[in-house]
């Protein structure tokens, strides 16, 4: 009889997690499976477990990063002043089979939420859901209606650890099952892209279709676990990377088709009798967490990471000349803040550069946007993300300031390192930091793994791609842009001009959600986006402004094979399908 340590950490590999995981340890006097199972509380603990590898995600990276650093809506303030931190090690391409920044630990610790080696996390978590799922039906839970409800929360575990996991490195192996000891590693193969997402939308079904599966999470005490609305919004995600141009090189409509249906079946259901609905004030959803009530003032959140902010988040985010201040964190690019439209007449202020260092932006003179007063007039989200010159801080060490961001400004810029308390782009973050609240000082506000606006977008995207820009698609996003105060879209656009605004309202919509990085992947257009970011240098003479664009880093992890992650190295040796079937450029 195996015997168990509960609560030990995930074993680095697909072949020792599974086979060496903390259920097939045996030291003397250790707890039985047989005997966790017979208990009910213990048997409501290890599916507790199978939780514990969701990751922290947000700011929970190798030095208090951000995943958004890596892509071309920010930069790091760590570059140029550090080496070896993730965002660092990513740009500058230093991503291997043997080594993956996005998974490196924080010194002698294995990441700052003890989280780093997503891969090995993710194994382990399924491993945890597999034996779970193989125990639950004899196992001692006396209320059958408890017994259903612990199922589908453990197979829409496994689906989301299957979810992540291929985002990253495309099909890996479908394992269901806990495996033996003597299980045959080197007989594993790699399924097909189509294959892995069908099983993850068959386990969402399954979720879907159960009756004691909640639709939301209304006990205090049961926050952090899977409701119903968890299982169509990993569906809609899944089912959209499925039918993007990474995985769906024909353009097969009948992907998209099946993204969309998924979509519209989601927002059908959660939108049902108010259930769920967008949050009224988009600045203000990031300030909090989500209310577990039946009658929750957050009807948008479907599920958040039970960690909140603490004071670090903060210190790590701050303002030149703040108090308390460790660093200015990720700082918006000038590329992020030439996405956000003019309010007014909801065009784009920037259609693109003249050239590929991106100084020379393309003016839609139709926007209403004024070079000369580029913050002015803007999407109220900008107003809500990002800090800029001249933005009025109500509480910047305990007054209200305007921002000097300009040159010899109390907030200016600052090039030349080493320097990680002056922004290198002209703009600091905004989002997710309520100004009301010190340096230093944590916030019940936790990071939004899914909420509803994604979910609007994803229809959007996905019915513009099956069957052009129909009336659904454009209420789809319409929804999106009407919490902003932003106007519709203007009617009548082709199919190639929705999927441009679609792209551009999920990177202003979802900035600083872990989006980005994924989305210019599966759309195939790093090359467009990752060779390097630039900023804007003010200059101030007098009264007036003059506004300087210039590149702040090139970038060196742009090339197709930074699309996909590659196998991990120890992993090819060990399985010789994965060694044959290597991702492209690795």
């Amino acid at each position: 009889m195996k015997k168990i340590i509960i609560g030990m950490l995930a074993i680095l590999t697909i072949s020792i997690s599974c086979k060496k995981s903390p259920l097939d340890i045996s030291p003397d006097g250790r707890i039985t499976l047989d005997a966790i199972f017979s208990d009910e509380k213990q048997t409501e603990a290890f599916l507790s477990t199978c939780y514990g590898n969701i990751p922290g995600y947000f700011y929970k990276y190798r030095f208090w990063a951000y995943l958004e650093g890596s892509t071309d809506n920010c930069t790091d303030a760590d570059i140029g002043n550090e080496s070896g931190t993730m965002n660092v090690s990513w740009i500058s391409g230093a991503l291997t089979p043997s080594f993956n920044p996005l998974e490196f630990g924080n010194g002698t610790a294995s990441g700052m939420d003890g989280k780093a080696n997503k891969y090995a996390q993710f194994w382990n978590g399924i491993y945890n859901a597999n034996v779970f799922l193989s125990r639950l039906p004899t196992a001692n839970v006396p209320i059958e209606t408890n017994r259903n409800r612990f199922k589908g929360e453990a197979q829409l575990l496994r689906a989301f650890y299957y979810l992540e996991l291929i985002k990253q490195y495309g099909a890996l192996p479908i394992i269901d099952k806990p495996v033996s000891n003597t299980f045959d590693y080197t007989s594993l193969t790699r399924p097909t892209f189509q294959q892995c997402v069908d099983f993850i939308v068959s386990e969402c079904d399954n979720v879907i279709a159960n009756p004691q599966m909640p639709i939301r999470i209304t006990l205090e005490g049961e926050r952090g676990r899977f409701s119903k609305a968890v299982a169509y919004a990993i569906k809609s995600e899944a089912l959209l990377y499925n039918a993007s141009p990474l995985w769906n090189p024909s353009n097969d409509k009948a992907k998209w088709t099946a993204a969309s249906t998924a979509s519209q079946q989601a927002l059908t259901a959660l939108t049902a009798g108010n259930q769920y609905q967008l949050f009224p004030n988009y600045e203000q959803y990031f300030f909090s967490s989500a209310d577990m009530s039946t009658t929750p003032v957050d009807k948008e959140t479907i599920f958040e990471i039970t960690s909140t902010n603490d004071g670090t988040f903060t210190i790590i985010n701050a303002i030149a000349g703040q108090k308390g201040i460790n660093k200015t964190g990720s700082t918006p690019t000038q590329e992020l803040v030439d996405s956000y439209e003019m309010k007014a007449t909801g065009l784009p202020a920037i259609t693109g550069y003249s050239d590929d260092s991106h100084l020379n932006p393309i003016i839609n003179t139709a926007s209403g946007y004024d070079p000369n007063n580029p913050y002015v007039g803007r999407d109220p989200r900008f107003y809500a993300s990002v800090w800029y010159n001249g933005a009025v801080h109500p509480n910047y060490n305990g007054a209200s300031l305007a921002l000097q961001i300009y040159k010899g400004g109390g907030q200016q810029l600052l090039k030349t390192p080493p320097n990680r308390q002056n922004t290198h782009s002209g703009y600091y973050l905004r989002k997710f930091l309520n100004p009301a609240i010190a340096v230093g000082t944590g916030s019940s506000a936790r990071f939004k793994k899914y909420h509803l606006s994604e979910i609007y977008l994803n229809l959007a995207e996905a019915e513009n791609e099956a069957n052009g820009p129909t009336q659904i698609a454009y209420d789809a996003v319409n929804t999106v842009r009407a919490r902003a105060g932003m106007p519709n879209l203007t009617p009548g656009l082709s199919q190639l001009d929705f999927q441009t605004r679609i792209r551009n309202e999920r990177r202003v919509e979802l900035f600083m959600e872990e989006h980005r990085f994924w989305d210019v992947r599966r759309w195939k257009i790093l090359d467009k986006t990752d060779k390097l970011v630039t900023g804007t240098e003010i200059i101030k003479t007098g009264s007036t402004l003059a506004y300087n664009r210039f590149v702040v880093e090139s970038r060196n992890a742009w090339q197709d094979k930074f699309r996909i992650f590659p196998l991990p190295l120890g992993e090819a040796s060990i399985i010789p399908d994965f060694s044959k079937n290597q991702n492209p450029g690795w």
